[in-house]
């Protein structure tokens, strides 16, 4: 799934703090947002295992929650919807397509690592890849939600979410065309620095 989507699932699972707490909404939903996005900062890494902690995230998140829970401030709030949506995010990546370069053609075996597992886990392609029409319609209900639910800041940030995505949507396969056409022109000592994800399966 695209970050953008996993954004969007963080601030509408996190704007569920407004029935029990609302003075912490602001800060929840933006937390919900950041840990959404903090997972895909290994995009230039070893996508998918740096950052992605399916388990352990849900483990520290549980526990967060148990003392925002009992000392509800900004701080325990916030870093409580950090991990939560991390965590969500880590968990539903497995549910979505591979790590191949044409995640459309079903290819790869490696979702998400689980470290307390230590293995990969497999992808079940409910949604095929991130940036799938399926992806796309995802964020916009999403979007939808918190846009129809709120005023001001989580409005303008569910539109902006949404707007990337659909985008980015629209770029999905077009970008992998323009990136084979770079990589048959690129220099060997050039190609040996690009992470092997992005160059593993274009031909």
């Amino acid at each position: 799934m695209m970050a953008t989507t996993h954004a969007l699932m963080g601030m509408g699972l996190l704007s569920a703090t407004g029935l029990f707490a609302p003075e912490y909404l602001p800060v929840a939903v933006a937390g919900g947002a950041v840990g959404g996005i903090i997972p895909d900062l290994d995009l230039l890494g070893n996508h998918r295992r740096t950052l992605h902690f399916p388990v352990l995230y849900s483990a520290g998140a549980l526990a967060l929650v148990a003392i925002a829970a009992t000392v509800p401030t900004i701080l325990t709030v916030g870093l409580a919807a950090v991990l939560l949506s991390a965590a969500l995010h880590s968990a539903m990546d497995a549910l979505g397509g591979g790590l191949e370069v044409k995640p459309w053609k079903g290819t790869s075996d490696r979702a998400v690592y689980s470290h307390y597992h230590d293995r990969w886990l497999a992808p079940r392609r409910w949604i095929r890849y991130d940036g799938a029409p399926e992806d796309v319609a995802l964020a916009g209900v999403l979007a939808g939600v918190l846009v129809l639910t709120f005023a001001g800041p989580i409005q303008t940030a569910a539109l902006a979410f949404l707007a990337i995505s659909v985008v980015y949507g629209l770029c999905r396969k077009p970008l992998v065309v323009a990136g084979e056409y770079l990589v048959e022109r690129l220099p060997q000592h050039v190609l040996d620095r690009i992470p092997f994800q992005f160059t593993e399966d274009l031909s």
